[in-house]
């Protein structure tokens, strides 16, 4: 029995995790947590909430695949992601909950939901 999800991991490319920590830290409000000491010559960084984010060289950003956020005011996330000049995207087809699309530093998409 799967009891739920642990943690979803985006790519990255390698130096990006000063970007990495703008958006996700300071525009998402997401709380950095420490990667175990064996994990942290490959580089990358975990956040709060299950987002893992990992170095790949090469990386090509999700555009299709993607985690999808609860947040508890919408409309605030989206006022500091237009403020630091990212891409929203209004979503309307899924009833009972108010939600859109923004893009990390590196293309990946990322939704944010809001129940009503």
């Amino acid at each position: 029995m799967i009891l739920g999800i642990d943690h979803v991991q985006l790519a990255i490319p390698p130096g990006g995790e000063a970007a990495a920590r703008r958006f996700y830290g300071e525009v998402l409000g997401l709380v950095e947590v420490p990667k175990p000491e064996d994990m942290r010559a490959r580089g990358g960084m975990w956040f709060d909430g299950g987002i893992h984010l990992g170095i790949e060289e090469g990386m090509r950003p999700s555009l299709k695949m993607h985690p999808a956020l609860v947040v508890d005011d919408l409309a605030a996330v989206k006022a500091r992601l237009v403020a630091a000049g990212c891409e929203w995207r209004e979503a309307t087809d899924l009833p009972g909950v108010r939600r859109g699309h923004t893009k990390d530093p590196f293309g990946n998409r990322i939704e944010l939901a809001e129940p009503v």
